[in-house]
């Protein structure tokens, strides 16, 4: 890709996405610029990436070809006051903050912009992220295919009607947090039945990403490929029985459903 990137924030996300495109060699560490707002963030952007790192928002807003605002949200009316006018009419903005809506920043931005408002998660550091993306009616043919090529850089992307936001955010953009602690779970419980820790973290995690590339390299229905495992009276419908009555399912949905309200609620 023959652009510059640039990032308004240096936190674990924005990390997360400039690790990923620089991995797949979709851009160059010379075409990355990103910004933050303490000398320690903007040291290790430069340490970790080799990227320009600045503390000046609208410098990286001037240099920027595709500019992502990746700031926490209660950040954006004051980002977006600052760079308004240096974004060029040429540039495609990509928003990844949750509870920020195209009519929300086009309204900030008071004139005419090209938006994605993209929701990704941290896995994007291991080319493993899930994105969604949906456009305002002036991003271009040619906007989307860079922004999709830029999410599918570090993982996989989906396109999205707006409406589908607050859910994305509770299947995808949090839910590695529910797979570390279902993952560190597993640990505690190989370790308790004595194994290493450093190796039942290892089985642990490989289990989960097996399990997952199954059901996406399959696309056999996940409760067909537990029924798979559950030999009749065996060990695994054992542990099933135990989850299910533990309630599991119903605590997984019960929190990936307040996730997404406090979605919505920051709207």
């Amino acid at each position: 890709m023959d652009k510059m990137i640039g990032f308004i924030g240096g936190g674990n996300m924005a990390g997360a996405m400039i690790g990923g495109i620089l991995k797949s060699g979709l851009a160059a560490k010379e075409q990355m610029i990103a910004t933050a707002k303490t000398e320690n963030t903007l040291r290790s952007l430069r340490e970790r990436f080799g990227i320009t790192a600045i503390a000046d928002n609208k410098e990286a807003a001037r240099q920027a070809d595709i500019l992502f605002l990746a700031v926490k949200p209660y950040l954006f009316g004051e980002i977006i006051s600052q760079i308004k006018d240096c974004v060029r009419s040429e540039t495609l903005i990509i928003s990844v903050a949750a509870g920020q809506t195209i009519e929300k920043i086009e309204t900030a931005f008071e004139k005419k912009i090209r938006l994605v408002r993209a929701m990704p998660n941290t896995p994007a550091l291991a080319g493993e992220a899930m994105s969604a993306l949906c456009t305002n009616e002036n991003c271009t043919e040619a906007d989307l295919a860079d922004a999709m090529a830029i999410f599918n850089s570090f993982g996989k992307c989906e396109v999205v009607p707006e409406t589908m936001m607050d859910t994305v955010i509770g299947v995808s953009g949090s839910s590695p947090a529910y797979v570390y602690l279902f993952i560190e779970a597993m640990a505690d419980a190989a370790v308790a039945d004595g194994m290493p820790r450093a190796q039942a973290y290892k089985f642990a995690a490989q289990s989960v990403l097996g399990a997952a590339k199954m059901v996406l390299e399959t696309k056999t229905h996940p409760g067909a490929l537990k029924d798979a495992v559950c030999s009749p009276g065996g060990t695994t419908i054992e542990a099933v029985a135990i989850l299910e009555q533990q309630g599991l399912r119903s605590a997984v949905i019960s929190a990936q459903r307040a996730c997404v309200q406090k979605s919505r609620d920051l709207t």
